[in-house]
């Protein structure tokens, strides 16, 4: 049988059997709508709660904030981006958004929709480090800035921005703070009070929880337009009946996450380090971003003279799973924005492999990964008409 081995854990995980068995019987044994008053959905507030409590847990909310159930990321982050958009700016208030030129999709298409609407939206470069600093932010900022939205770690690099530093800023200047926290939850640690965060957004499938669930935090007395309406579930900030097994699967994911964080240093990293160590000595190869600034999991890897998508059909040939950057944009053959940005010529700019590992990896797995790509750089160098 030919090995399966997954290196594409910032494009999706597999669901913890924990969380998974303890989402089992909430599909066809206790059902009930939670929002029901009969027993079939009274019984199930107990489970709910508690899943509620290690969302907070996680990430260090206040029981006066709210963490709102959404059907992933992305929508918590256009929700922010539209829900400021018409709190602040559509008012008249305010005409300007901060990011970066690296986010998302889910919030660079969202900016690109508002500057329709007429929003002013700077779009912060990256350095040759491969993130951005404060003081840029802070030189960014007018007096119409509704909002500063920057990630926490970068999809496609894992480099960690300066989150805490940014959150003081944007609160000594009175500013709105959104930090899409997908790729850190799990990875490294998450407090929302410390760093000022007004917005956070995550998904469950990102940290061994199941796909379609996500949440948003949302600080105390913030005021945020909803983007659904049509009942009050959730306080009337979200409408539609709570997937129940789902929340609690995403509740037990973010606890084990974050109880994991210790073994991601330990183990996971010293994996990632081998992974890099040995790639690093053949020749033409480059690691993008100092590992120290970087989540415990992540290596965004350029190999001259190999295209992407090439390197990808070796590899996935031997059985195992890696991606060119972001899955939200695997279809774009363009060169990865990323290394666009941080001042990669255009060869090198079409090279990029990520490789993202999990808890659930092994060194025997590391070391077959080492000796196919080895394999696959002889083989594609051979035949590459760039490379000499």
């Amino acid at each position: 049988m030919q090995k399966r081995i997954y290196l594409d854990n910032n494009a999706t995980t597999m669901v913890d059997p924990k969380v998974k068995e303890l989402m089992q019987p909430f599909f066809c044994d206790h059902y009930g709508n939670p929002n029901s008053l009969h027993k079939f959905g009274t019984e199930i507030h107990p489970a709910i709660s508690d899943a509620f409590n290690k969302l907070y847990e996680g990430i260090n909310a206040q029981n006066e904030d709210d963490i709102i159930i959404t059907s992933c990321a992305t929508e918590s982050n256009n929700w922010v981006l539209k829900g400021v958009y018409f709190d602040k700016i559509y008012t008249g208030q305010k005409d300007h958004i901060i990011t970066t030129e690296v986010e998302h999709p889910a919030v660079r298409a969202t900016c690109k929709f508002l500057e329709t609407l007429g929003v002013k939206v700077t779009y912060l470069p990256i350095n040759k480090e491969g993130t951005i600093s404060s003081q840029q932010v802070r030189e960014a900022i007018t007096s119409k800035t509704a909002l500063v939205s920057i990630m926490w770690a970068n999809n496609e690099t894992g480099l960690i921005f300066p989150i805490e530093e940014i959150g003081a800023i944007c609160k000594e200047a009175g500013v709105l703070f959104h930090t899409d926290a997908v790729q850190a939850i799990g990875k490294i640690p998450i407090d929302v009070l410390k760093a000022n965060i007004d917005f956070l957004s995550f998904s469950a499938h990102k940290f061994h929880g199941p796909k379609g669930i996500g949440g948003l935090y949302i600080k105390k007395d913030v005021e945020l337009t909803p983007l659904l309406h049509g009942g009050e579930h959730m306080r009337g900030r979200r409408s539609g009946t709570l997937n129940v097994p789902y929340i609690i699967g995403m509740g037990e994911a973010m606890k084990l996450a974050v109880q994991g964080l210790d073994y991601e240093y330990r183990v996971v990293a010293k994996l990632r380090d081998k992974l890099e160590d040995a790639l690093i000595k053949i020749d033409d190869v480059f690691i993008i971003g100092d590992r120290s600034h970087r989540v415990p999991n992540t290596t965004l890897i350029s190999v001259r003279g190999i295209e992407g998508e090439a390197m990808l059909w070796d590899l996935n040939k031997a059985g195992i799973a890696a991606s060119t950057g972001s899955a939200c944009a695997s279809e774009d053959l363009e060169a990865n924005p990323v290394m666009v940005a941080i001042g990669a010529d255009k060869e090198l700019a079409h090279t990029a492999i990520r490789l993202s590992l999990s808890r659930f990896n092994t060194e025997e797995e590391i070391d077959y990964t080492i000796e196919v790509f080895k394999k696959a750089i002889e083989r594609l160098r051979k035949i590459s008409s760039s490379y000499r």
